[in-house]
């Protein structure tokens, strides 16, 4: 039996009971919340492997929801789905912390993938680290405490979401090399990951702001256009 609990939170109801059907058809246990308010609600009473946050709910929005458990959790998948073709919205989310989103309407073989995807990865990073792992390493002018999901830059400790410390390990295990956006998305989503390289590149965004002086100007993430990003020691 798949014990792996999902959490759905739609306020439309005939999309929320797709979801749930289709869900509990590939084992799936689901428990559904009808707004952000119920979402919050039912997370606290914990044990939940993945969150399917619809953005645009009443009480609270995804976004505020998405907001409220990464400032307890930082480590459970999310995936938002919204409505709107806007990339904003996307950007918005992946910003907060989310993993993956969809965009409605989807498919439900690239739901599903997405969220095999996404658990994944989720459960590789649950593993218990290899003893030759350090408790600590530098990432250009950083030091990283993976264990911790932070990294300290300047003196002042920042906090890092589970997606931004898997690119942070794939850019670090390859210093100086050229990786190309369709290889570090196989490495950090996985094979089965459907969705953009713009994805990706919302998230490097993201992660300089970070581990970098200047993120106009980054030094230590440096793009390669028309290819893809290299980590420069430093």
């Amino acid at each position: 039996m798949n014990e792996t609990r999902i959490l759905v939170a739609e306020d439309d109801t005939n999309i929320r009971t797709g979801l749930v059907d289709t869900l509990e058809s590939e084992g799936f246990q689901v428990v559904e919340a009808r707004d952000g308010n119920e979402a919050v609600k039912a997370f606290q009473k914990g044990g939940f492997d993945l969150l399917l946050l619809d953005i645009m709910m009443p009480g609270k929005s995804g976004y505020d929801v998405c907001r409220e458990i990464r400032a307890i959790d930082k480590q459970v998948p999310i995936i938002m789905v919204t409505a709107k073709s806007e990339e904003i919205d996307a950007v918005v989310g992946l910003e907060l912390g989310a993993d993956d989103y969809v965009t409605k309407p989807f498919g439900v073989h690239e739901l599903l993938a997405r969220i095999s995807a996404v658990l994944r990865r989720s459960r590789q990073c649950q593993r218990p680290e290899r003893p030759e792992n350090r408790e600590s390493f530098r990432f250009g002018g950083c030091e990283v405490y993976p264990r911790r999901y932070t990294l300290v830059r300047d003196g002042k400790e920042v906090e890092l979401s589970q997606k931004e410390m898997q690119l942070i390990r794939c850019l670090h295990d390859h210093p100086g090399e050229v990786l190309c956006r369709d290889e570090i998305l196989n490495r950090v989503w996985g094979m089965e990951y459907y969705g953009t390289t713009r994805t990706l590149d919302q998230h490097i965004a993201k992660l300089r702001k970070k581990v970098e002086t200047d993120p106009g100007h980054p030094l230590t993430i440096v793009t390669v256009h028309g290819v893809g990003y290299r980590y420069s020691c430093q």
